[in-house]
């Protein structure tokens, strides 16, 4: 009988413990979420905002382009080999000259040994053999036979060397290893590509002209680039013009951009422009206020307090100025700060 009022009792302060140890954390929980912070998706976001403004620009034309590499080619092997040790990885900068691979050139050099210690036998003849010549004591016709041999010998020991020479693949230009072609053991034929070589010290940009403003362009004329990458004005020069239109009766104009530092990639867009000596007023938008790229061009504007994005058209440019020619009002209040942390339809606060 004691014995279960002892177990009874047991059991009563378990459970009494239980409840005390389920209450603390559930009193722990509660606190713990207290001080967890969850943001208000309904909040406002504090953005600035401009109108846009009637703005004075010098006309010009601008058209829209893909930089491509000024080089790119294929580095392959002249002959035939084992890939004995290869010096280049993708996206290494080399050299012109610089050895890029390099051939089991064992067999030719031994055949060079071969003939050369030929060839010194030859002339140790040639020597005898004009000396009996001169005295009558053999023929002229062998003396000449030797000679000959000597020249044939002397012929194809520059082949040899040739061959030896071309186990040695070097960069044709200096250049980026764009892609890497073979490997340490690999044995490969002549023609077999190497590597990739592509040269991005200048760049071509090459924009589509419509056939009203082709004459506009000359070769070896300056013309002013722009990227969307680099908010800065680089110079070009216009190196070809296409003879033929295509289907669309436009000209392809090709432009060899230098490319300082090698901050311009080929694949990047660009805009050439050709500036004239007339005036054009029009409403404009600050650069910033920007969201995307001139390719597709929006901006968040603010309507019934929430802001929406609309595309426009844009046109010239001047610094950081950009021109509206349709999508945009004058009483439109469009985002110039704070665009990062909006989506169409979300609240807004304006900053005053």
């Amino acid at each position: 009988m004691k014995m279960n009022k002892s177990l009874l009792a047991g059991i009563a302060i378990g459970i009494v413990l239980l409840a005390l140890t389920i209450s603390r954390l559930m009193a722990n929980k509660k606190s713990v979420e207290e001080k967890i912070y969850i943001p208000d998706v309904d909040a406002p976001v504090l953005v600035e905002v401009e109108k846009p403004r009637w703005f004075t620009f010098q006309d010009q034309f601008s058209y829209l382009g893909t930089f491509e590499p000024y080089r790119q080619n294929l580095i392959g092997s002249e002959a035939n080999g084992k890939v004995i040790s290869i010096n280049v990885e993708e996206g290494d900068q080399v050299s012109q000259g610089s050895i890029l691979a390099k051939l089991d050139d064992e067999m030719i050099r031994l055949q060079i040994e071969a003939l050369e210690v030929n060839l010194e036998g030859q002339e140790k003849d040639d020597d005898r053999y004009t000396t009996l010549s001169n005295q009558n004591a053999a023929p002229a016709v062998q003396a000449e036979k030797t000679k000959l041999g000597i020249k044939a010998s002397k012929i194809q020991l520059k082949q040899l060397q040739k061959q030896l020479a071309s186990t040695t693949i070097k960069a044709p230009f200096s250049g980026v290893i764009t892609k890497k072609l073979t490997d340490l053991g690999s044995v490969i034929g002549a023609g077999s590509p190497v590597a990739e070589i592509t040269d991005i010290s200048q760049l071509k940009l090459t924009v589509s002209i419509p056939e009203r403003d082709i004459q506009k362009f000359k070769v070896t004329q300056n013309i002013e680039i722009s990227t969307d990458q680099f908010n800065e004005t680089l110079e070009g020069k216009i190196s070809n013009i296409s003879v033929q239109a295509d289907k669309s009766h436009n000209f392809k104009v090709q432009i060899t951009v230098k490319n300082t530092g090698l901050r311009l990639r080929a694949g990047m867009y660009g805009s050439a422009t050709l500036r004239s000596s007339q005036k054009i007023t029009s409403l404009s938008i600050p650069r910033r206020a920007l969201v995307g790229s001139l390719k597709n061009p929006q901006v968040y504007v603010i309507r019934q307090g929430k802001a929406q994005l609309i595309s426009f058209t844009t046109g010239l440019s001047e610094g950081d100025v950009l021109e509206v020619r349709d999508g945009l009002q004058a009483n439109d209040q469009v985002v110039v700060r704070g665009q990062i942390n909006l989506k169409n339809n979300k609240n807004v606060k304006i900053a005053q």
